[in-house]
């Protein structure tokens, strides 16, 4: 299900999801559509889009013990320990090196981190280039697909997170840094960037790096899961 909701800060927004909802800040995906700041003779505010396959709060319960049990153990912090520890990880991990290998390529994973309701896999293999793709896409296709997996396995709550080569972080720093780059020249030129096609992810990173920067601000235009953002420099619109 796909929701949208306002407030004068990106918490505002999300605190408010989170209690129209009903369900934890961990239960959903964020995507910022659009960011203004206060100004003398308007309000600052935040728009959002909440991305969630969870019906609320009450379903958690519904789903038994079994769930109970692995949201006691997901809340224990094993980061570095790359062995699976249950059935569900065992499953999801053969389920990514089995579509790996049907692409055609050799590839090991592993666990990377686990938290309460999220755990991330790492791919280890000598085509991580080809498997991360240009601009991470194969690799988004591929979680994509690992999330899809852990619906199927009664894991709807549980979101995967995928990785190789420390991708996720060296394209995190790639992107904050195009953003201050950007609002650099938006500021200079007093007009505007639209910037290459990005998931919800890198484009929510891009809306939270600028938001802090009283005369630029950030809008996502366009259809589909790759929009573009727009910087512009306030006012100009």
């Amino acid at each position: 299900m796909i929701y949208e909701f306002e407030g004068r800060t990106e918490k505002e927004a999300i605190d408010r999801a989170a209690m129209e909802l009903g369900l934890e800040k961990d239960d959903f995906d964020v995507e910022i559509l659009e960011t203004q700041r206060s100004g003398l003779f308007k309000k600052g505010f935040v728009k959002i889009k909440v991305h969630t396959n969870s019906p609320g709060a009450e379903a958690d319960d519904e789903k038994g013990s079994s769930n109970a049990h692995w949201g006691k153990q997901m809340s224990k912090s094993v980061f570095g320990d790359p062995e699976p520890k249950n059935e569900v990880e065992k499953q999801m991990i053969a389920f990514i090196e089995g579509v790996i290998q049907r692409m055609g390529y050799a590839g090991k994973v592993t666990v990377l981190f686990r938290e309460e309701k999220k755990i991330g896999l790492k791919i280890d293999s000598e085509y991580s280039s080809i498997l991360i793709g240009k601009k991470g896409k194969n690799l988004d296709a591929l979680q994509l697909l690992a999330n899809i997996y852990a619906g199927r396995l009664g894991r709807e709550d549980l979101r995967v997170i995928l990785d190789s080569e420390n991708y996720r972080i060296r394209r995190e720093e790639s992107l904050v840094r195009l953003a201050y780059t950007v609002a650099d020249r938006v500021r200079e030129n007093r007009g505007s960037v639209l910037l290459e096609p990005m998931n919800p992810f890198d484009r929510r990173l891009i809306h939270t790096t600028l938001n802090d920067i009283a005369d630029v601000e950030t809008k996502s235009e366009g259809e589909g899961l790759y929009k573009q953002v727009r910087v512009y420099y306030r006012g100009m619109r």
